[in-house]
C-alpha cells in the first residue's frame, strides 16, 4: 500500500483535484491499497473533517474495491475514537493509529491502555502504528503481541526499520495478525521475517519497485537483494529530506503535490534538481524491470 501524500495549496487547503489525480496515477501503476492521512500524508496536521474528505473522495474516485486505511494521530482515547468514527463513516476499511506522542510517550502501560480503549469502542478495525523516526517511541514487542490478541486490533505497521524486531512481533503475535513493514530499506528482511507486505512513502514515486521487492522477497531473499539495493539507494537519499523529500520525489514521478502544510517547508529549489535526478534514474530502472 502507498502511504499517500496529501496535496495542499498556498492557503493550506486540500487540493481535491490533485488528490484524485494522484489516486489515478497510483492505481494505473498497480497500487491496490492506500494509507491516507498517515505520517507521509502529514496526518498530524490534518484538521477535523479533512480525513473524511480525503477518504470520501478516494472512495468516489476508486469505488469499493481498493483497501483504504486512514491515519489517526491522537493523544487521547476520546480524540482517537472521534477520528476513527469520522473515517469509518467516510468509507475507510481500517484505521492506522499512531502511538501517542505526548503525555503517554514512554509509558508502555498507558500506551497499551490507549489502544485497548480505542479498540473497544472504535467503529473500524485498528492497526497499531509504531513509527519511532516520527514519534521517538518504539512499541515494545511484548506489548504489540499482547495487543494483537484483541479482536479489533488486526495488524501493525512497523516503521522502526529493524527487521529482527518485525520478526519477533510476527512470531509472538496471534495467527492472522497482519504485520506490514513501513521501512523501505528494511523491506526484504522484513518480508523474510514474516511481514505480509509494505506500507511505504517510497511507493508514491516507486510503487512498481516496492511491489517487485515484496513479491520477490517472498520467494527468494537472494533474488530480492538487487532490487532492494535499488530501492534503498533511492529512498535513503530522498528520505534524508524528510516528508517534504517524499513530496518532491512524488512530484518528479508525476503526482500533483501542492506544497507542505506549514510549518514544513518544501525542499529548497537548489536541491530539487538532485531529487529529480534520483527519481528519474530510479524510475528508468523500474521501466527496465517492467520491460524485462
Amino acid at each position: 500500500m502507498t502511504a499517500l501524500i496529501t496535496p495542499f495549496d498556498d492557503n493550506g487547503d486540500i487540493i481535491v483535484e490533485a488528490h484524485h489525480h494522484n489516486l489515478q496515477i497510483q492505481t494505473g501503476r498497480g497500487v491496490t491499497g492506500f494509507v491516507i492521512g498517515g505520517s507521509t500524508g502529514e496526518g498530524p496536521y490534518l484538521e477535523p473533517g479533512e480525513r473524511a474528505l480525503l477518504v470520501g473522495e478516494a472512495r468516489r474516485e476508486l469505488g469499493a474495491e481498493p483497501f483504504i486505511m486512514c491515519g489517526v494521530a491522537a493523544q487521547s482515547v476520546r480524540q482517537a475514537v472521534n477520528q476513527v468514527d469520522e473515517i469509518s463513516a467516510a468509507g475507510a476499511d481500517a484505521a492506522l493509529v499512531t502511538t501517542p506522542t505526548g503525555l503517554a510517550r514512554g509509558n508502555h502501560d498507558a500506551v497499551r491502555r490507549f489502544y485497548e480503549a480505542v479498540a473497544e469502542t472504535a467503529s473500524a478495525p485498528i492497526f497499531l502504528y509504531s513509527v519511532p523516526p516520527v514519534t521517538g517511541y518504539d512499541l515494545p514487542t511484548e506489548y504489540a503481541a499482547e495487543l494483537a490478541s484483541h479482536p479489533n486490533i488486526v495488524g501493525l505497521k512497523d516503521s522502526a526499520g529493524r527487521p529482527l524486531h518485525t520478526k519477533h512481533v510476527v512470531e509472538a503475535s496471534a495467527d492472522g495478525f497482519l504485520v506490514y513493514s513501513g521501512s523501505s530499506s528494511a523491506l526484504t528482511q522484513a518480508i523474510a521475517g514474516g511481514a505480509v507486505g509494505a506500507i511505504t512513502a517510497s511507493a508514491n514515486y516507486l510503487p512498481e519497485l516496492v511491489s517487485a521487492v515484496v513479491t520477490t522477497a517472498r520467494e527468494s531473499v537472494s533474488r530480492a537483494e538487487p532490487l532492494q539495493s535499488q530501492l534503498t539507494a533511492a529512498t535513503r537519499a530522498i528520505e534524508s529530506y524528510g516528508v517534504v523529500g517524499t513530496k518532491a520525489a512524488a512530484g518528479a514521478a508525476g503526482l500533483w503535490t501542492g506544497i507542505p502544510r506549514k510549518p514544513l517547508q518544501p525542499v529548497p529549489r537548489t536541491e530539487l534538481a538532485k531529487v529529480n535526478q534520483i527519481v528519474t534514474a530510479a524510475r528508468a530502472g523500474v521501466d527496465a524491470l517492467v520491460a524485462g
